[in-house]
């Protein structure tokens, strides 16, 4: 008797061994197939338009072709579902007002809006904000967002732009880009090309790259300011991002959004020595000046509301918001 318990729980140990890996394999194998079929999966792309087939090479990601083809698609029914029908759901964290808009002549053609960044979850709130002042936003987007399984296929179907950084592949962007416009596509960027870090809360200086797509383009280039989106949720990763975004349902942090004129362009040039820069300043004073009836009644050298995992390691384009009355 005294033998048999050992032998007994040697068998159940071996039983339970031989089953672990066994089980282990199965479970790995179902998880690794579903991970597969996640990222794998997208909504069938439109056709490539065949004036657009020699835009692609043998070199190109497989991604190219479907977003070019998404580039001169009407605007997918999901993504006009989402920003109508689907906005209670990132307005449930605030109130958002919008203030201004696009003179009705520029709907029908193609627009670059131009968006100071605050952060992370202001994109939702300028999607909602621009498609009620009836514009069809199709944004740049970080490629790591589009790399997301189901997520990143549903933004590329609905004519997000991937942006690869820092890669050889950063051109592609540009060429999306403009086929889009072409197709009169209201595309929206952010000039600063990350959420701003200055210290007082004033847009930093853009890059020129959209200043020398507008230029390059004739396209109008619409400032779009806004404030309140850095209340929802904190710049820091962590715990704490879903922490600031719950309790923005009680709080309800005010989200206010200013869609500006168009800015003046008409006496720049595209490839002339400096006009890309100036067009660069437009683009950061029309920003500066739209933001300020937004921060009313907050301090213009910090921002109000402390978030200790934000840095603070920029400068703005125009420290404490001030804006020359002439600026190049």
């Amino acid at each position: 008797m005294s033998a048999a318990a050992p032998t007994g729980a040697a068998t159940t140990g071996a039983a339970t061994t031989g089953a672990g890996p066994t089980a282990a394999r199965t479970t790995d194998a179902r998880t690794t197939g579903l991970v597969g079929r996640l990222r794998a999966w997208r909504p069938p792309a439109p056709p490539l338009p065949p004036e657009l087939a020699d835009r692609v090479g043998p070199a190109d990601p497989e991604w190219f072709a479907r977003e070019l083809a998404v580039a001169v698609a009407p605007t997918w029914w999901f993504w006009r579902f989402a920003l109508g029908r689907l906005a209670w759901v990132p307005l449930a964290f605030g109130r958002l007002q919008v203030t201004g808009g696009v003179p009705a002549e520029l709907r029908d053609g193609p627009l670059l809006l131009a968006v100071n960044h605050v952060g992370d979850f202001d994109p939702f709130l300028v999607g909602v904000a621009l498609y009620r002042a009836g514009v069809r936003p199709r944004f740049l987007v970080k490629s790591g967002v589009m790399a997301f399984p189901v997520v990143g296929a549903l933004l590329e179907r609905s004519g997000c732009i991937r942006v690869e950084r820092g890669t050889e592949l950063a051109g592609h962007a540009v060429l999306v880009t403009e086929v889009a416009l072409a197709a009169g596509g209201h595309v929206v960027a952010y000039p600063e090309g990350r959420v701003g870090l200055t210290g007082d809360g004033w847009p930093e200086r853009g890059r020129t790259g959209m200043a020398r797509m507008a230029l390059a383009a004739g396209v109008p280039v619409v400032p779009v300011s806004q404030w309140g989106a850095h209340e929802v949720v904190q710049y820091g990763l962590g715990w704490g991002k879903v922490r600031t975004l719950l309790t923005a349902l009680w709080r309800q942090p005010a989200l206010r959004v200013h869609i500006g004129p168009p800015v003046d362009f008409s006496d720049l040039r595209p490839g002339r020595l400096g006009d890309a820069n100036r067009a660069r300043i437009r683009i950061d004073a029309a920003l500066t000046r739209g933001l300020a009836p937004l921060r009313a009644g907050e301090p213009t050298d910090r921002i109000a509301h402390a978030d200790p995992t934000r840095p603070t390691t920029a400068r703005a384009a125009f420290p404490g918001g001030v804006v020359p009355p002439e600026v190049p």
